[in-house]
Order: C-alpha cells, then sequence, then structure tokens
C-alpha cells in the first residue's frame, strides 16, 4: 500500500489528549511514587497533578519543565505537527510562563508512513515555535508502531508569579477561555462525517497558542490557573476543587461550546476519552435529574490543546475578561464561581 495513502488517524485508538491514560489508572500509577524530595529547590512536583514541574535557580527567577505528546488527531501531517506542538507548549503558558526552548519527541512506524509525513509534521512543530518565539532545538526519535508527537519544553517564570491549578480561593470566579467540544468534533473527523464549517472551528481552536497564560502569570488576582487537556473541563474543575475542599459551581449556559458538538454526542460521536472520565469523575460531579445524559458527557470530553481555566479575584474577572479578548479569544467566558462546599456537597456542580 502506497504510505502516503494511509490515514495517519488509523493508527490511533484515540486522538490528542483523548489518549491519555484512564483518570484512575493514572492516579493508582502514581500511588506508590515519591512525592517529597530532598531537593528544596523543587517548587512544584507531581503532588497536585499540575502542568508542568517547576525548580527555583534564584531568588527572582525559576525554570519550568514539561513534556507531551500525543498520537494523531487529524490525518493532514503539518496540522497534527502544529497541534501537537501547540498542546505541548499550553503546558508552559498554564504555569503563568514564558517559553524558553524546546525540543522534539518522534514515534514513528518508518515502514508504513513515508518520510515526507514525518517532515511535514515537524515542520508544523516548527511553524509552531516560531509563533512562541523559541527554537525547536533537538529532540529524540524511535521506530514506533503508532505514530506520537510532542514536545519537551523548558520555560521561565519570575519564581513569586509561578501559578499552580491548586491556589484557588473561595469567592473566585471562573473563566475559561476556548469552546468545549474538541475530542466530540475529533470522532467526527475520524467518522468523515465533519462538515468544512465545523472542520474550520476545529482548527481555529485546537491549534490556537494559549500565549496569554505568561500575561495571567503577572496577575497577582490570578489564584489558579490550568489548561482543559485530557481529563475534560469537569476534571480540572476537580483537580481544582483541591479534591473537594472548594465547590466549583458552574453556570452552563455561559460555558462557551463548539455549536456542532451538542448534536454529535446526541448521534454517538464520543470518544472513548469522555466516558473514561465520567467514570473517574462522576461520584464527584453533580447534574440536576433532567440533564440529559449525552449532553454531560459534553462537559467530560477530553480537550487537546482546550482553553485555559482560571480562578481569578472577582474584582479583576471582568479586566481579564476583556484583556483575554483583546488577546483573540473571543469566546473567553465567566463560567461560574468558587464557594466553600456545605456537607455532602458534590465539590462540582453543573447548573443551568
Amino acid at each position: 500500500m502506497d504510505a502516503l495513502a494511509i490515514k495517519l488517524t488509523s493508527f490511533s485508538q484515540s486522538g490528542g489528549c483523548g489518549c491519555k491514560i484512564d483518570p484512575t489508572a493514572l492516579h493508582q500509577i502514581l500511588e506508590k511514587v515519591p512525592k517529597h524530595w530532598a531537593q528544596s529547590d523543587l517548587l512544584v512536583g507531581i503532588e497536585n497533578n499540575d502542568d508542568a514541574a517547576v525548580m527555583r535557580i534564584s531568588e527572582h527567577e525559576s525554570l519550568i519543565f514539561s513534556s507531551d505528546f500525543s498520537t494523531p488527531i487529524v490525518d493532514d501531517p503539518y496540522t497534527y505537527g502544529r497541534i501537537a506542538a501547540a498542546n505541548a507548549l499550553s503546558d508552559i503558558y498554564a504555569m503563568g510562563a514564558d517559553p524558553l526552548i524546546a525540543n522534539a519527541l518522534v514515534g514513528f512506524p518508518v515502514n508504513k508512513l513515508s518520510m515526507d509525513s514525518m517532515q511535514e509534521i515537524m515542520h508544523g512543530a516548527v511553524d509552531v515555535c516560531k509563533d512562541a518565539n523559541i527554537p525547536l532545538a533537538g529532540g529524540h526519535s524511535i521506530d514506533n508502531p503508532q505514530p506520537i508527537f510532542g514536545l519537551a519544553v523548558i520555560g521561565r517564570v519570575h519564581t513569586h508569579m509561578v501559578k499552580t491549578n491548586s491556589g484557588a480561593q473561595a469567592g473566585d470566579m471562573l473563566i475559561l477561555t476556548k469552546p468545549l467540544g474538541i475530542g466530540i468534533l475529533a470522532s467526527a473527523i475520524k467518522a468523515g462525517t465533519l462538515g468544512a464549517s465545523a472542520y474550520k472551528k476545529f482548527i481555529h481552536h485546537i491549534t490556537q497558542l494559549n500565549r496569554p497564560g505568561s500575561w495571567l502569570g503577572k496577575q497577582p488576582e490570578v489564584h489558579a490557573l490550568t489548561d482543559v487537556t485530557g481529563f475534560g473541563l469537569a476534571g480540572h474543575l476537580y483537580e481544582m476543587s483541591r479534591e473537594g475542599q472548594l465547590r466549583m459551581e458552574i453556570d452552563t449556559t455561559a460555558v462557551p461550546v463548539i455549536e456542532e458538538a451538542w448534536a454529535l454526542v446526541e448521534e454517538g460521536m464520543v470518544p472513548s476519552g469522555a466516558y473514561r472520565n465520567m467514570h473517574s469523575y462522576g461520584d464527584s460531579l453533580f447534574f440536576a435529574d433532567d440533564w440529559n445524559i449525552d449532553h454531560q458527557l459534553v462537559f467530560t470530553d477530553p480537550q487537546t490543546n482546550g482553553g485555559l481555566l482560571i480562578a481569578v479575584a472577582p474584582e479583576k474577572a471582568g479586566m481579564c475578561l476583556d484583556k483575554l479578548k483583546e488577546f483573540g479569544f473571543a469566546e473567553t467566558a465567566i463560567i461560574g464561581r468558587i464557594t466553600t462546599p456545605k456537607g455532602t456537597e458534590a465539590p462540582v456542580v453543573f447548573n443551568r
């Protein structure tokens, strides 16, 4: 068979961040991994499932390190490279930092796909790194039966301006910068049923760099920051709740969602990761009894290079909203608020 005729997504059981390990299984894997290190300059490790590690190198500066790779979510190699690179850089922006340098992480079935395809994947990644004003300076590659591609990235940030997913406070407002539905639309792409208009929206959102994270890192009123990826909005809200110490009250009518996603979930275009997330986080989520079960899955849909989820002091929420829209995130919205739970209340509540 002609190597160029083989679709990239045909190698993927699930694409993009939908290929992440089930959250419950990941918790079991990490359960016995040591979380306390003698190195006092390690400011952020694996304790709270943050987006990247943080190492203090001076009183005023820290390095951010992350690695992220995924399987193909689209068939076009150049676009796949752009998506994977933007998604990897998002981990740095989600810590409030500026990316500094990147290396490529490559797995490629060399006897099944052409070298032209690999070159185009790299081309896409290099172009995204140029947009981020950093070099793609090297990397590591292996012969692998399933294509995987991503980046290892180093960033830098003022030591006292690092943002984590665990700093949210009761009273904060919650902001989301991109619409949900990426995993659902990706399922339709793989099935060959997504229309041209919806595909255009998909590509716009999934390749858009989360550059505003660097600006958010400099805002003292921004108390917590993360990006919405493989665990869906619901999973990342739960992580931000500090395992139920806070209550995340979401107004679902305010949450931005790619319009076509609602109909697609009713047609069964749902990635397996959405069901895994619902299974893993379901006991911590509350939907009213009249909620359409299909529509619930929109909120556990795994995103690839999804939006930034921000917990910000209420007096600065409007200012942040306006600034994020100036950055080009037109669908940014205030989606809820944070309160203190009472009794046995679920930590993540979806109201409408």
